[in-house]
């Protein structure tokens, strides 16, 4: 539905704020007219694909000063297909992307596709920087296939990017967040996947000593061969009885 991107229905609008949810991968977007288009600044979109069209298209409608939130899909995180590695290249060198958050799966109720938000801003704090929050970890399940968020998660979050934002209160921490320099991006070839520079958490020793860990767990393993053998005869048994042989 090319329609969305030819009509542009607010063609002087320039936003102090832009939240959206557009929709994931959109596949048949593109008409030949918008080879040209204004909007694209920082490169055109794929045909194939109008994540980067959405994102320019508001970036495009944001003011001098604006910032926005996008929700997509992780793909536009480091997929290099068609002019998006170079699209998020030039997002990052021209201080636009200020944070990158990574969602935990299964959080809507009409996709299973995991996703991410991307926080932009023309007028960025903290130049040549980019704060990575790994948020995958947060939350709870809400039935056998829904999670969602408890208010002190979304806490958690805000409240680690704003202080990012004011240099004060902030500090990486291994697992969650970590604020890199345009050169560690670089080295990711801008490849902005939270996971690639937060790391992992700090496992809590436990005092158990290795040798004892291992023959504790060495045992417990045993146990459960065990198990799976006799419940393996017990399926052969029952499909037996039901005229199969397995």
């Amino acid at each position: 539905m090319p329609i969305r991107f030819l009509d542009d229905q607010h063609t002087d609008l320039r936003a102090d704020f832009v939240m959206a949810n557009p929709p994931f991968n959109m596949k048949e977007w593109w008409h030949a007219k918008l080879e040209e288009d204004v909007r694209w600044q920082y490169g055109t979109p794929p045909q194939g694909n109008a994540n980067f069209a959405w994102m320019q298209h508001m970036l495009h409608h944001l003011a001098p000063s604006g910032s926005m939130a996008l929700l997509l899909a992780n793909g536009s995180m480091s997929s290099n297909t068609n002019n998006e590695g170079k699209i998020r290249k030039n997002l990052i060198e021209q201080n636009l992307v200020a944070c990158m958050v990574a969602l935990p799966g299964q959080l809507f109720t009409n996709t299973q596709i995991p996703a991410c938000i991307w926080l932009l801003s023309k007028a960025k704090a903290r130049k040549g920087e980019v704060l990575f929050i790994d948020a995958r970890n947060l939350g709870f399940m809400k039935g056998r296939v829904l999670r969602d968020f408890k208010a002190e998660d979304i806490k958690q979050i805000a409240d680690t990017y704003h202080a990012w934002q004011q240099s004060e209160g902030y500090d990486d921490e291994a697992g969650f967040c970590y604020s890199a320099k345009l050169a560690d991006i670089e080295k990711h070839d801008f490849v902005l996947t939270p996971g690639r520079y937060v790391g992992a958490a700090e496992q809590e020793d436990d005092g158990e000593p290795f040798a004892e860990k291992m023959a504790r767990l060495t045992e417990q393993l045993k146990g459960q061969f065990v198990e799976s053998t006799k419940l393996e005869a017990e399926i052969k048994d029952n499909l037996k009885g039901l005229g199969y042989e397995c």
